[in-house]
Parts: C-alpha cells; structure tokens; sequence
C-alpha cells in the first residue's frame, strides 16, 4: 500500500512540474503576431521631455505612442501633466517592460498598453501621436494621420516624414552629447510640393 503512495505521490508531482514547465515555456516563448518593423532603441529621457513639450500636451489630450519600446513617453505623459495616454508595441517583450514601468511609476489610472501592430490603428481618438519609426515607416502610417481630426499634434524622434511638412524641427543635445532632432506636425498635414 505504501509503495503506491510513493508512485502515485510520485507521479503527481511529475505531471505538476511539466505542466509548470509548460507554462513557463508558454510565457517565454510568446512571440510577436508579425516580425517588429525596427528594433527598439530608447528615447533619451531629455527628448522625451522635449517631445512634449512640443506638442504642448495637457491633461484633457490622450496621446498615443506608436511603437511605444519600455513606454516611457505615455508614463512621462501621464505623470507630467495627468492626461491619458496609450502606448501600442506589437513585440510582447516591449508590451512586458512598458506595463512594469507603468506599474512602478503608478499611473495605471491614466495610461493602457496594448500588443498591436501600429499600421492597423484608428487614430481617431487621439489628440497627440509620438513615434520614433523609422522614415519609411512613418510614410507607411501618413493615411492613417490624416484621418486624424484638424489640430492633431505628431511629433517624431529624429526621423521625418517624407512628403509631410513639418512646422517645427528642434535640435536637442542628449546628456551623451549625441544630437537628436525632434519634428512636429499638426493635421491637416501640409503636403510639401513636388519639385
């Protein structure tokens, strides 16, 4: 009688590690619906600031950050002026740290981080966009901005907008001394001629 005990302890314990191995696999392996477009490199904290304040966001805009990496530009967002704010990756690794900083920096209230792929949005609902694509991507999402309502605020990390005219181009000096540039659209955006 004890020797089944044993096995049936045995085996119970067994079948609960594979399945808490399976989990874990499961939560390792979870992979992006698509290959991400870009790889993430962060913004600098000091652009992050300058972003913003650019496009002059204040607590009744809901900014969206497209491509949002660790999501320090919708937390900054939020904890600067208390607006809401959402930031969209479609690399579940990313979606992972922007939730943890949203929870470290408690401001869950205001902002949401989704798993989605940006080219599928409607922007609709936004007020201000911040990307830090690259150019060609930032083409790519042009039909989806101009859907957006007049007086929408778009401001980019370092990359323009080809075809798109920017109303402000600002240059900021990183801590690490490396420039960076930040462009500011408004909608409608102003088409630049073809020469």
């Amino acid at each position: 009688m004890r020797r089944w005990r044993w096995t049936g302890l045995l085996v119970a314990l067994g079948l609960a590690a594979m399945l808490a191995s399976a989990g874990w696999a499961g939560e390792e392996e979870k992979k992006p619906s698509r290959k991400p477009d870009i790889h993430f490199v962060p913004t600098p904290h000091e652009v992050v600031e300058i972003m913003l304040r650019l496009a002059d966001v204040k607590k009744d805009d809901i900014v969206y950050d497209l491509g949002c990496g660790d999501g320090r530009i919708v937390v900054a967002a939020a904890k600067k002026v208390g607006c809401k704010a959402t930031g969209y990756d479609i690399d579940p690794v990313r979606v992972k740290e922007s939730l943890e900083n949203v929870k470290t920096n408690k401001v869950e209230d205001l902002v949401t981080i989704e798993e989605k792929d940006v080219f599928t949005l409607d922007l609709s609902k936004a007020s201000v966009i911040t990307l830090y694509l690259l150019p060609s991507l930032n083409v790519k999402l042009v039909p989806q901005l101009e859907k957006m309502k007049p007086g929408c605020r778009i401001v980019s990390h370092d990359f323009d907008m080809k075809g798109c005219k920017p109303e402000v181009v600002a240059t900021v000096e990183g801590k690490d001394g490396v420039e960076h540039k930040v462009y500011l659209w408004t909608t409608p955006l102003q088409r630049e001629k073809e020469e």
